[in-house]
């Protein structure tokens, strides 16, 4: 029988690839079997295999390529037991092969299965809500917590709304193939939200015991560098990943040796890394010429903003806002709504920038939004309404998803009880 400890490291172990490889597992799987729930089930069975194994054979030199064999000897078993599961799987590739004119050229291939994928499942026929849920959820690897906080949904809500878009791939027979080269730029908006939210998830972890989860935001520029090889004259491709490395280049400044959160006005600026900032904002000149800029491309210049201050004091608050006055014409959003307020306050002072968050206090997105009752008690905070601050910040401690934020909000909390 195998040591308890060693079980327990072993399934660490299997949690651990299994994060790092899921993506890679499904989209092989799907790339090789065509169904989605399949290759789901299939990869779910690779796990529960590792986690009998490996504590008595050990973890093998090629963890990922082990699960991908046992997931397709799963599939492969599985569908000969099941013929109607097997005829259905036929008739999919079939109509993937009378759908596709063939494959794209050698040197325009999507490099990655993922991003691949990704494509795929960024089908018309689904909802671009539901798309992006989906690739999240079944692509990305996040949980569906982690999806909902990226829509400001219930974790129910979205349970429901990725069953519904993988029930729409079934019922419709919708083929998982290479989107033509004239299809792309009609994915190509779902793409870059998919990416973008694999990205926030990484900056910015919606639970757990770490603020940052560098491995997401690892993979998140790694897909934006591949798109923007794949589409260099994309102007909102250039945008996201100019807006994902200006903001990447602040991690090691966001947490305090302790893993405490440090606040960007609070940030030691020297930790921030000077060659991904330099390359972010070239970057962002790309993107704001030859037209109308897009969301991602004005969101790179406000970063581009706060990075190019080397006092938070310096900061250019007014052409911030102005800023977020165009984005807000290009992308309205609550969200866009509160970086402005928050904004304003910068400039004009917080009984301005509360006067802006009292008028969203309705809005039903941001009831479960810890940012923006943080946010909240913050100006209620300095206008020395301490009451109303601490009743902020017991709401925003309430809805807090990580450790570090929690224990910032609670020492927030004990210095407004103070006073």
């Amino acid at each position: 029988m195998a040591d308890p400890d060693t079980t327990a490291d072993t399934a660490l172990r299997v949690g651990a690839v299994f994060r790092e490889e899921h993506g890679r597992l499904l989209a092989a799987l799907v790339h090789r079997f065509g169904d989605l729930d399949l290759a789901e089930e299939v990869a779910s069975e690779a796990v529960e295999a590792a986690l009998r194994h490996w504590p008595v054979d050990g973890v093998p030199d090629r963890p990922g390529a082990w699960l991908l064999t046992t997931a397709r000897r799963r599939a492969l078993d599985r569908l000969r037991r099941d013929r109607t599961y097997a005829d259905r799987l036929a008739i999919l590739a079939v109509e993937a092969e009378r759908s596709e004119p063939g494959p794209m050229p050698v040197g325009d291939d999507l490099p990655d299965d993922r991003l691949e994928l990704f494509f795929a499942c960024a089908h018309p026929a689904l909802s671009p809500d539901d798309r992006i849920a989906l690739i999240l959820r079944c692509l990305a690897g996040l949980s569906t917590g982690e999806v909902a906080r990226a829509f400001l949904v219930p974790h129910k809500t979205m349970a429901q709304r990725i069953v519904r878009a993988k029930n729409k791939i079934r019922g419709a027979r919708i083929p998982f193939r290479v989107p033509r080269r004239d299809e792309l730029p009609e994915r190509l908006p779902v793409v870059l939200s998919a990416v973008y939210s694999i990205f926030t998830e990484g900056y910015a972890a919606s639970s757990g015991d770490a603020l940052l989860r560098l491995d997401l935001a690892v993979e998140a520029i790694r897909l934006a560098r591949i798109l923007h090889r794949l589409m260099p004259s994309e102007r909102e491709v250039t945008g996201l990943l100019a807006l994902i490395l200006l903001v990447h280049a602040r991690r090691e400044a966001r947490t305090d040796p302790t893993g405490a959160l440090v606040l960007l006005a609070d940030q030691d600026r020297a930790r921030w890394d000077g060659p991904m900032i330099d390359e972010g904002r070239g970057l962002v000149g790309d993107a704001l010429t030859g037209g109308r800029p897009g969301p991602y491309a004005v969101q790179a210049a406000i970063a581009a903003v706060h990075d190019e201050s080397e006092r938070a004091d310096d900061t250019d608050w007014p052409q911030i806002v102005a800023l977020y006055d165009v984005l807000g014409a290009l992308a309205p959003s609550p969200i866009v709504t509160l970086n402005r307020a928050v904004a304003v306050a910068m400039r004009d002072g917080p009984a301005a920038g509360l006067a802006q968050l009292e008028d969203l206090a309705e809005e039903p997105s941001l009831r479960e939004h810890h940012p923006y009752a943080a946010a909240r008690a913050e100006l209620l905070h300095r206008l020395g309404r301490h009451g109303e601050a601490a009743e902020s910040y017991r709401r925003a401690l309430d809805l807090a998803g990580t450790a570090p934020e929690r224990r910032y909000l609670a020492m927030k909390l004990s210095e407004i009880d103070l006073q």
